[in-house]
């Protein structure tokens, strides 16, 4: 398999993606703007600090890293949670707890390594995985660290594997507004944006050859596509509907994430016979709601919102494993 990138926009990425010790030249830095996240840098389990007392000798300079627990020690100073707060917090707190064995302490606490803030990057990229946030990143670095989206040849020509149309970014179990089509198909620098920690970036592969029924059903989750598969035949395979389930009106989503085709199913009228069942095709997302509802935008929204939820519990469960965003300690 040949890994390639999908456009000039990130081979040129590449490069400086890979140099961590790279300026800044993400927007936020060049309009001067910066997320909330930079305004106040909290630290975390596997920040490293260089730790020393002002006007003492060099024998109290120590390089330490913020354990699992989110916890420090520096001297007398035991067990100090650094999870969550900044640096300049984390000075004070040190100052008051030395202050017991020093008169007026100045602690100095230096950066030494970012290794606690996290993103995501899984799917049809050459490297998966979760990657470190030791500086800003958008899209396109963060693919490019991933080593690209992956791509395979047939008849003499490159053929993407990565299904643009139904990736996404996630953040807080949202999806971010952002178009991976017209980033990486045309260039269209303005969906290049910044990432966040605890960001996921899930790139689905333009085979993958399943349903996702998800909503009030005994099992929701992905389905293997079968042979003519229908609505009922795929609530059936993911435990059958439950009991609070609103059967007159299904919702299918069909095509891309950004600009979805929605199909109404009226399953009640299907169970009794009234009414023929919906054929599925492949990527096709059942949504069962608990409450009834009219037209299919009141409900497209929370039914992308399940999707996401789905594809990111499943994937990073299933390569990852769980991924700590949250202070270990409030």
């Amino acid at each position: 398999m040949l890994v390639l990138c999908a456009s000039s926009l990130l081979l040129t990425a590449r490069g400086t993606a890979a140099d961590a010790t790279a300026p800044n030249t993400t927007q936020p830095s060049e309009t001067g703007k910066r997320a909330p996240w930079q305004v106040r840098f909290t630290l975390g389990p596997g920040d490293t600090l260089s730790f020393s007392l002002f006007d003492t000798n060099e024998s109290t300079r120590a390089e330490l890293t913020i354990g699992p627990d989110g916890r420090v020690s520096f001297l007398e100073a035991e067990n100090v949670v650094a999870t969550g707060l900044t640096i300049d917090e984390l000075r004070t707190k040190f100052d008051a707890e030395l202050g017991r064995f020093y008169k007026n302490p100045h602690t100095i606490i230096t950066p030494v390594q970012y290794r606690s803030k996290k993103y995501v990057v899984m799917g049809a990229v050459a490297n998966g995985g979760v990657y470190p946030m030791d500086r800003p990143l958008t899209v396109i670095e963060a693919v490019a660290r991933a080593g690209g989206l992956e791509a395979g040849v047939y008849q003499a020509g490159s053929v993407e594997l990565a299904d643009l149309s139904r990736s996404f970014l996630s953040r807080r179990g949202e999806k971010v507004s952002v178009d991976f089509e017209r980033l990486f198909q045309r260039g269209d620098i303005s969906q290049n944006i910044p990432l966040e920690p605890g960001d996921y970036l899930y790139f689905a592969l333009a085979s993958a050859n399943e349903i996702y029924v998800l909503g009030e059903v005994g099992a929701p989750g992905v389905l293997s596509f079968a042979s003519k598969p229908t609505v009922i035949s795929a609530v059936t395979s993911r435990g059958g509907f439950s009991p609070k389930a609103f059967k007159s009106r299904v919702l299918v989503i069909r095509g891309s994430l950004n600009n979805p085709q929605t199909f109404v199913v009226d399953t009640a009228a299907i169970l009794a016979g009234k009414a023929p069942d919906f054929k599925l095709q492949q990527k096709d997302i059942v949504y069962v709601s608990v409450n009834p509802w009219l037209k299919a935008a009141e409900v497209l929204d929370v039914a992308g919102q399940a999707f996401l939820r789905a594809m990111t519990v499943q994937v990073v469960s299933d390569k990852v494993g769980p991924i700590i965003t949250e202070p270990l300690i409030k």
